[in-house]
């Protein structure tokens, strides 16, 4: 086992034993965790405040949760980090700076979710500055223009949303090219081949001993190698309105789910080779935004468009053959989820938390809880018993679920 994929296999070894959710897609980086002592029955919001526009979810760990927002000027805006001790919501430290909204077709503000190493947390701003902090203090470690590294005259389209993303020793950010850098300097270690951005976070994964790296880019899937960033294979993959906005998930035996929004579909595919091959591809899921959850051997998500008719729902299909099992869960609409002790934690569109067995057989909510308005993308947060929520406008609830 090389130097990298030791740093991988101890992260998420250590990550996955503890009840925190440090980063985008939780300990295991495929929205499941291993915590089981949750429930909505009884559940009750704990505390509840208001942190700017913006679709940043939660990171909690060691006691702390870490978030973002704007305050929403179209013209001089600023952006926050925010350092809350998450069982009360006391404000420990914050950090303002500016910020341009970039609110095209949504609220604005940022997107990309802190992530939480040890004593330090990383953040990305929605135009590209990245910072990394003291956890317990806010103090500055250093902070880097991603713009500036990748020569960018203007931020994406839709703003950098893709989340900073730890591996041993290195820290991964998108910025048109993929860029790994020194976790505790900000210096460029490597940067990949440039294409046009991606809007989810790289996904790591093993293959033949080695640490790859699967990443959805604007073009389509490309396989990196960690190591230096090399490409190693690429897999067309465009979807309407440039809007490839998930992540790729990694599955054993070197295979990849995809699947993006506006009817786009979803794909099965298999890397072997220096190539990507499609195992089966259709149309019966297609995430819109959010990512689903692969759990043994059945696929979990949100299909449908919150922009467009046609049905919004909670799909369940068959990862081998990509079959539909069941749909259900209209009321939810273009929602997110993830998976704990076997369930389905998930938060609708329009605010509402549902709780139900992670079942193939069919979608049936044991308790549910209503606890946001407004417009809600960001995917929840589970830690310790507590979940996090947040909708656009900027108004985060914590729940008592234990």
């Amino acid at each position: 086992m090389n130097r990298l994929s030791c740093f991988l296999f101890l992260s998420l070894a250590g990550a996955v034993s503890a009840a925190d959710w440090p980063n985008w897609q939780g300990p295991s980086l495929n929205l499941q965790s291993e915590e089981s002592d949750w429930s909505l029955k009884n559940a009750k919001v704990l505390w509840e405040t208001k942190i700017g526009v913006g679709y940043s979810s939660i990171a909690v760990a060691g006691g702390k949760a870490v978030t973002m927002g704007h305050d929403g000027k179209k013209s001089g805006g600023l952006e926050t980090v925010y350092c809350f001790e998450a069982k009360s919501g006391k404000v420990l430290w914050k950090d303002t700076y500016p910020a341009v909204l970039l609110d095209y077709l949504h609220k604005g503000g940022p997107c990309a979710t802190p992530a939480i190493d040890g004593d330090r947390v990383y953040t990305l701003s929605k135009d590209g500055r990245l910072k990394c902090y003291n956890v317990a203090t806010g103090k500055v470690h250093w902070e880097k223009s991603m713009m500036k590294a990748a020569n960018m005259t203007r931020p994406p389209e839709w703003g950098f949303a893709g989340s900073p993303r730890i591996l041993g020793d290195h820290l991964l950010i998108e910025a048109d090219a993929t860029f790994a850098l020194d976790k505790m300097t900000g210096k460029t270690i490597w940067k990949s081949q440039p294409y046009r951005h991606a809007y989810g976070t790289p996904a790591p994964f093993q293959h033949d001993g080695k640490t790859l790296l699967a990443t959805l880019k604007t073009d389509g899937v490309v396989i990196l190698d960690a190591t230096d960033g090399t490409t190693k294979a690429f897999h067309k993959w465009e979807t309407s309105y440039r809007t490839n906005s998930t992540s790729p998930i990694p599955l054993p035996g070197s295979r990849i789910f995809v699947s993006t929004g506006y009817k786009r579909g979803c794909a099965l595919l298999q890397y072997q080779d220096g190539h990507l091959e499609t195992i089966w591809e259709n149309k019966n899921l297609s995430n819109h935004m959010n990512n689903s959850v692969i759990h043994d051997g059945y696929i979990y998500g949100f299909d449908g468009n919150t922009h467009m008719g046609g049905p919004k729902e909670l799909v369940c299909l068959d990862l081998k053959t990509g079959k539909t099992q069941w749909r259900g869960g209209a009321e939810l609409r273009c929602g997110s989820l993830l998976a704990a002790g076997n369930r389905i934690l998930a938060l609708g569109e329009r605010g509402q938390l549902a709780e139900a067995p992670l079942s193939p057989k069919a979608y049936k909510p044991t308790a549910d809880l209503h606890i946001l308005g407004q417009q809600c993308w960001t995917p929840p947060a589970l830690a310790n018993g507590l979940i996090f929520a947040r909708n656009n406008r900027g108004n985060l609830v914590c729940v008592q679920a234990k």
